[in-house]
């Protein structure tokens, strides 16, 4: 960003410690991520290095900031460059994180008076130099953007106050049972566990059960193209009592009457139809969306994807910034795509074979100014990978950004849904079929390589026996409605209900990011499913990996499961600890606040209410469940619990 910023300011440029002065004696600096952290409970007091229930809650009077180790340094150049300036340009991210992180800054440093309040703000979301210079000419006040800061600020306060205090209190109620591992909550981290957990619990206890479908083997020989259709029965209203939930037939008495009443029967067409369908090519990566291909394709966890990304875009600059949400781009870009293409051709033979076919007149939806926020989506830039310049796993996370972002340059693919339906002994059958017209961007991901995210295929599985990227319904071109044609027998097919899957690397993020579908309450899910549900692009991969470092989760194979510390941490807590619900209800809060419709008061003053009340239903909680278990992350340090401390008031 700094660099991209000092490109279109005047020449000629000096690169200084943490800073560039550019020609008329501004200077570009920059924040190395968070230069500052919350402070930890001993900083406020020295007694809160012990961890006694009689601290609980810990709730500071005046919060504190402190400096980060690793970038203090840098931290010292924006306090002399600060210091002797004369006016300021906030330049963060154009998003709520983005907004806190430099005012923080801003106010550590001791800006005030009238500075402060010359502060301005200059919004970036892409750094193409036309771009750049088009916000340097639409600097607006910081004072604008103090409700997103305040929101952003509440937020992290909270997840503080959350995190610290159900932490200490679990951690102690576990030691009464002797467990000596660190039982860590949060508000993001544990509803994931506790999505693991619950999925466990479900295939443990689950108990298949038979169901049954019923299959007309129809024909009919005195038309000029002999016809062969296997139609599955569509059991009507009056069958429900026999059924499950979703709609399964378990009545296998009631299926056998079916297959003897259509067998031998006429089988009259009652409707045929043909409709054309196509299906734009799949947007480019979010780092999530990247994160799940890249698990299913090349069974990378989210933390190598993210790790990956970052050594392409930092290293090799062969990608634009990884950490985003987006799966958008500016329409700017759009010009810059021959020079993309090429680079990615002579960089990469792969993509070079795929770029052939490319037609980059063609302009998907993925050019999208309105859908662009704080970045835009990952694509490759103008530069070239040298032969043998990447890593085995570099190499695949690029190939798949490049060909995502190719197909932005093919053809829609297009195809028929066709769909047959006959009237057997009063009895609804129907037959379905899908035809391609033309592969359009698919031909980028043959077979099994096609987009996880494109349900196309399974959705057809599901909708009619026959359905098929491959079927073929030329024989269906003659028959028209009132037709009558002949079931020659009736066929029974036996199933069993099988178990939900245990989660994996792909599927876990996925649910992360649709968390919505998980939860029972509507106004609860709409409000994660207008937000980035749970996470962020840049926490997810931590989130999962802190679960393997806290043992709560294990794998096996490419599937995750939850530990026995992990199901007695989710057993030991109160449900709404576990559940996304307060994600939720935090979300539109701060929402709230950023849009002054709230107050930062109104949002933290019940939290402390509540905080009261969790910590008061850990102490009357029985540790149970962490009888007997073993830490593999055993607290080390032991000395400080046989100390005394009072508490100052």
């Amino acid at each position: 960003m700094g660099r991209a910023i000092a490109a279109v300011l005047p020449k000629p440029h000096r690169r200084q410690e943490g800073a560039i002065q550019v020609g008329n004696g501004d200077y570009v600096s920059w924040c190395v991520g968070h230069l500052l952290a919350q402070a930890e409970p001993h900083q406020y007091d020295i007694c809160f290095k012990q961890w006694r229930e009689e601290h609980l809650p810990i709730i500071p009077a005046e919060w504190q900031l402190v400096p980060k180790t690793q970038t203090k340094k840098q931290l010292a150049v924006l306090k002399k460059l600060v210091k002797k300036s004369d006016v300021i340009i906030h330049a963060g991210d154009p998003d709520r994180e983005g907004q806190l992180l430099v005012d923080q800054v801003i106010n550590y440093l001791g800006v005030s008076g009238q500075k402060k309040a010359g502060i301005q703000r200059l919004l970036i979301s892409d750094l193409n130099p036309q771009a750049v210079r088009r916000s340097l000419d639409q600097l607006r006040s910081n004072n604008e953007f103090v409700p997103l800061s305040t929101s952003a600020l509440a937020r992290s306060r909270a997840d503080w106050l959350y995190g610290i205090n159900m932490t200490r209190a679990y951690t102690l109620l576990g030691r009464k049972a002797g467990f000596d591992g660190l039982l860590s909550v949060g508000r993001v981290q544990t509803p994931v566990l506790g999505l693991v957990a619950r999925r466990d619990q479900e295939i443990e206890g689950f108990v298949a059960r038979q169901f049954y479908e019923v299959l007309a083997h129809v024909k009919a020989i005195d038309l000029r193209t002999p016809i062969s259709i296997i139609a599955k029965w569509r059991p009507s209203e009056v069958c429900e009592p026999y059924m499950d939930s979703e709609r399964r037939l378990l009545s296998k008495k009631l299926a056998l009457n079916v297959v003897d009443r259509i067998t031998d029967q006429p089988a009259k067409v009652k409707q045929i139809t043909h409709k054309n369908r196509s299906q734009a090519p799949p947007l480019p990566y979010s780092l999530s969306a990247l994160q799940i291909d890249a698990a299913i394709r090349h069974s990378m966890t989210a933390q190598q994807v993210l790790d990956v990304c970052q050594n392409l875009y930092e290293r090799h600059k062969l990608i634009t910034y990884p950490r985003s949400d987006s799966r958008y781009l500016p329409e700017a870009h759009f010009q810059e795509a021959s020079a993309v293409v090429s680079a990615m051709s002579r960089g990469s033979e792969v993509l070079a074979d795929y770029a052939v076919n490319a037609d980059l007149s063609l302009k998907s939806k993925a050019w999208n100014d309105t859908r662009v926020n704080a970045h835009h989506a990952i694509i490759p830039t103008a530069n070239s990978a040298q032969p043998g310049q990447l890593s085995k796993s570099e190499n695949n996370i690029y190939t798949l950004i490049g060909r995502q972002y190719l197909s932005q340059f093919y053809p829609k693919h297009e195809y028929v849904e066709s769909s047959l339906e006959l009237e057997i002994a009063g009895g609804v059958f129907v037959s379905k079929k899908t035809v391609i017209n033309n592969a359009g961007w698919k031909v980028l991901f043959p077979d099994r390589a096609s987009p996880p995210s494109d349900l196309s295929r399974e959705k057809a599985g599901r909708s009619g026996l026959d359905s098929g990227s491959n079927g073929n319904t030329a024989h269906w071109q003659g028959l028209k409605k009132g037709d009558t044609l002949h079931c020659k027998i009736g066929e029974l097919v036996e199933k069993l209900t099988s178990a939900p899957p245990h989660f994996t690397d792909a599927s876990l993020l996925s649910a992360m990011t649709g968390i919505a579908r998980f939860v029972k309450d509507k106004e609860v899910r709409k409000i994660l499913r207008d937000t980035d549900g749970l996470g962020t692009e840049a926490t997810r991969a931590g989130i999962i990996e802190l679960l393997f470092k806290r043992d709560f989760v294990i794998r096996k194979g490419r599937q995750i499961h939850v530990t026995a510390s992990g199901k007695a941490l989710v057993e030991s807590l109160p449900e709404s600890a576990t559940l996304p619900d307060m994600t939720a209800e935090w979300e539109s809060v701060l929402v709230a606040i950023s849009q002054r419709q709230s107050s930062y008061a109104c949002f933290m003053e019940p939290l402390k209410q509540t905080l009261y009340r969790l910590i008061g239903q850990s102490r009357v909680r029985t540790p149970g469940q962490f009888r007997g278990l073993k830490s593999t992350q055993p607290i080390s340090s032991k000395k400080g619990r046989k100390k005394s401390c009072a508490r100052k008031k």
